[in-house]
């Protein structure tokens, strides 16, 4: 099938799954009983498609295409299959709905720029490790920023005594927490693993065009540890919790998308 027929397709299906979820949101009187599983299929389709354009644009007879757009929509669809399977165990449709508009410009964005930084055939095993579990710890601790942004919405609304509109839509208070340290720490294993893998498999992790972004990814790494110390021994929590994620994820972000947007977009 045509990349860009798929493109059509995966992009039509992820905004009409997120226009469903707000109708719902909105007690639409023909969705605000429709289980939620329904609702969600438009986007498990759409993310099947979106995969096939990855495959599509990435796969190559010269090697593995990891370029900045690439990256983007691969990191898009991560973080939408966990929202996605989050929102089948917990009701945070919500942020699907918010999450899924994204992954389509990010699908538009790969389809109509170029951008290459290829991992060649025949790269040892343990690079290739390195490189998905850096993409996995990114969506991982990307879903767990969205989480805390809605964690700060619920604080808010709930501070000044407002508990309807999207308040009523999240679990309790109790569980964001829960949701959001536990993406926490799986994304903290999976950083772990990939900082410990690039020492491993990596020439020179601190040469000069690396060295940025090692430095950030290291910065990243003790900023989240330190959260989840503070959280297990402190008993951080609440805003405190909120502004050690997003300051995290910043520097994770910086990290991994600065730098291949300076080399690959600016520079190119």
């Amino acid at each position: 099938m045509n990349i860009l027929i798929t493109s059509y397709i995966a992009i039509t299906l992820y905004l009409a799954c997120s226009i469903l979820l707000l109708l719902r949101f909105k007690q639409h009187p023909a969705l605000k009983t429709t289980p939620i599983k329904l609702l969600l299929i438009p986007g498990f389709l759409a993310l099947i498609a979106h995969g096939f354009i990855l495959y599509m644009s990435m796969v190559s007879s010269i090697g593995v295409n990891l370029g900045f757009y690439n990256a983007l929509s691969l990191i898009s669809a991560f973080i939408t299959l966990s929202t996605l399977i989050s929102a089948l165990r917990h009701p945070v449709e919500i942020l699907c709905a918010l999450m899924m508009p994204f992954a389509a410009l990010f699908i538009v964005l790969d389809i109509t720029n170029t951008t290459t930084h290829l991992v060649a055939p025949g790269s040892s095993d343990g690079l290739v490790f390195h490189i998905l579990s850096s993409l996995i710890a990114y969506s991982i601790l990307g879903l767990s920023a969205m989480y805390a942004v809605l964690l700060s919405i619920q604080n808010s609304f709930l501070h000044h005594h407002q508990p309807g509109g999207i308040v009523r839509l999240l679990p309790p208070l109790t569980t964001m927490e829960s949701l959001l340290f536990e993406t926490i720490f799986i994304g903290f294993i999976c950083l772990t693993i990939s900082l410990m893998t690039g020492l491993v498999y990596l020439e020179d992790m601190f040469a000069q065009r690396l060295a940025h972004k090692t430095v950030l990814s290291i910065i990243a790494w003790l900023v989240f540890a330190t959260l989840l110390f503070g959280h297990r021994y402190i008993g951080w929590r609440g805003r405190t919790a909120i502004r050690w994620t997003l300051g995290g994820l910043f520097s994770l972000m910086l990290a991994y998308f600065g730098s291949k947007f300076v080399m690959e977009v600016l520079l190119n």
